[in-house]
């Protein structure tokens, strides 16, 4: 092995370990009894664990009803931004229309503007379209979909149109010629070919819908059962002294389906990631 392999290894390494420390400590700190937690001796280890925090977080209030609606917000949002999107990547690279460029510099212009920033003209506008659609108003969760979903999409967009450029339109053009239509093209040729990109923009708004906190705060005021797994956590946010234990083991119960979702969609995702750099 070389100087510079040597070198490289250790980078890596040490990268990937004070990346996993958090998550490490987080673990560790579920497991551990309140009286270690609380303790001046701080030790990266623990020889008496315990379940208890995880008894008092799922026989928690309601907490089943969170896990259900982070569960939904977050899969509307996959499911809908990846139909928008690969919509939306086929008219901007596949039709010639007027300010073409002006849309995808739309788009760039969307994911450079903060969150913070948004939240209290979102916050508005959803009040006023609650008042006239139904569903998406102020304590819905179709409020929490809608606004995951405009700020998911410039992403989505923008990657899937490099996938959608890198498909050959002579595919298209000889399934013309055979007699297929437009939406057999669109749906039988076209999309699995770029389902690879369809996964990777899938995980980054999975992982962006269910860890919100900043919106379900904002958005879900006093609908108690509409609440989200996120800002349930805030009940073990104490004046006095803060429930670390059950904070911790909310927290690692949270990582769980973004780990299964990313174990289930991982090849593909590897895939699209490679294709999106090949572009």
């Amino acid at each position: 092995m070389t100087r510079a392999r040597w070198i490289a290894n250790v980078v890596a390494v040490t990268a990937a370990a004070v990346t996993f420390f958090p998550i490490y400590w987080m673990i560790l700190s579920a497991f551990k009894p309140a009286s270690e937690i609380q303790s001046l001796n701080v030790r990266p280890w623990t020889f008496a664990p315990t379940l208890e925090h995880f008894q008092r977080v799922l026989g928690g209030e309601n907490f089943g009803r969170y896990f259900l609606n982070s569960l939904g917000v977050a899969l509307a949002v996959v499911l809908l931004s990846a139909l928008v999107a690969f919509l939306a990547a086929v008219a901007v690279t596949r039709f010639k229309f007027r300010m073409r460029t002006t849309v995808l510099i739309m788009f760039l212009i969307a994911q450079m503007v903060p969150i913070e920033a948004l939240t209290i003209p979102l916050f508005f506008l959803v009040r006023d379209l609650g008042a006239v659609v139904p569903g998406v108003g102020l304590n819905t969760l179709g409020s929490l979909v809608l606004v995951h979903l405009a700020f998911s999409l410039p992403f989505a967009i923008w990657m899937m149109r490099g996938f959608v450029a890198a498909v050959p339109e002579a595919l298209e053009e000889a399934a013309m010629i055979d007699g297929a239509s437009r939406p057999v093209i669109l749906w039988r040729i076209l999309f699995p070919l770029v389902a690879p990109g369809l996964v990777a923009t899938s995980v980054f708004s999975f992982i962006t819908a269910w860890n919100d906190f900043i919106f379900a705060r904002t958005f879900i005021i006093s609908a108690k059962d509409n609440q989200t797994l996120p800002s349930a956590l805030l009940v073990f946010f104490k004046p006095d002294e803060m429930d670390w234990g059950g904070i911790m083991a909310g927290s690692t119960l949270m990582t769980i389906p973004v780990l299964v979702f990313f174990i289930a969609v991982q090849r593909r995702l590897i895939g699209g990631l490679g294709g999106a750099v090949k572009d």
